[in-house]
């Protein structure tokens, strides 16, 4: 018999202390980086127990327009969490009890369900996504990120090793950097002259959430030869990869192949101990639209295609 208990912040360090301890969680489902903007979201994430055992939670939100769970919608993905002693069988038995509940106690018609790709799992944990088909859920969105395997690298592409040259010989150096202020302003002028847009996160959002999780998101820069940021990124790590979470480059940087020479440093020095490195996704329109230009860059330094998925399952 499975039991649900909707979250409260008074569970928040029994919930944190699974999440570390699960066998697919990140860092982003712990409470000080998913509440970070608590003010957007009707929270309807949940605990799920088993003889009085927590088992396995779900990060999500309610949705009342739509009457729709969404796990979760300020994350970029948010499927069950699952300890190691969850078993396909006991998967299937949460995923049922789960979409009764919602039914049953939030008059639910809809469950949006964004499964985590399987490059952070700390070992194998597809089991929602046989109970996805089993529900006749249906995939809803697919995106496609590009990640290169640390173990089986592909040699970067005659161009990136050409602009890595061309960004020694200008004299670009790399360095973890606390400038999130200069970073922020180069990330919020390219967003704005390719697409009209502004950074997920504000700046202040950034530093509270580097402030929470120091040792696992951080600001790597490349500088001209007299000190100046020209590019950036920044990076969330976990155990076994990485993620690009935002990439930006000056005019200047980019003239300068400073990103190529920031990538190639992580790439080959840096996070050579690690599994993956995700450089995040290249499409737009929910994947309907892939970015050839962007996803090319992606693909110079030797990534290859993952996808994130979201499905939806009608409840009702």
């Amino acid at each position: 018999m499975v039991e649900i208990v909707r979250y409260t912040s008074e569970r928040k360090a029994e919930w944190d202390t699974f999440v570390r301890s699960s066998r697919n969680a990140t860092f982003l489902f712990m409470r000080d980086y998913m509440d970070y903007h608590a003010d957007r979201f009707t929270d309807c994430s949940l605990m799920f127990y088993r003889e009085e055992k927590l088992v396995a939670l779900l990060p999500a939100n309610w949705v009342s327009d739509e009457r729709m769970v969404s796990s979760h919608g300020g994350l970029t993905y948010g499927g069950l969490v699952m300890c190691d002693g969850l078993t396909s069988v006991r998967v299937m038995e949460v995923f049922a009890a789960m979409l009764d509940w919602m039914r049953t106690e939030l008059g639910a018609k809809a469950l949006l369900y964004k499964p985590i790709p399987y490059i952070y799992d700390r070992c194998p944990s597809e089991e929602d996504l046989y109970a996805l088909f089993r529900h006749q859920a249906v995939l809803y969105t697919r995106s496609l990120s590009s990640v290169v395997d640390m173990a089986h690298r592909i040699p970067f592409r005659k161009g990136r090793k050409s602009t890595v040259k061309l960004a020694h010989s200008r004299g670009v150096t790399i360095a973890e950097s606390a400038d999130w202020v200069a970073f922020w302003s180069i990330l919020s002028q390219v967003l704005h002259e390719r697409h009209q847009a502004v950074p997920v996160h504000s700046v202040e959002e950034m530093e509270l959430l580097h402030s929470r999780f120091p040792e696992e998101i951080k600001l790597y820069a490349a500088y001209a030869s007299d000190g100046r940021m020209i590019a950036g990124t920044v990076i969330y790590e976990f155990p076994d990869m990485v993620h690009a979470q935002y990439i930006a480059s000056s005019s200047e940087g980019k003239a300068s192949g400073a990103v190529d020479l920031l990538y190639a440093w992580l790439i080959n020095e840096r996070y050579t101990d690690k599994r993956y490195l995700d450089f995040g996704t290249s499409v737009e329109q929910g994947g309907r639209v892939l970015n050839e230009g962007l996803v090319r860059q992606k693909e110079g330094f030797g990534a290859r295609g993952v996808v994130y998925d979201s499905y939806m399952i009608n409840i009702d």
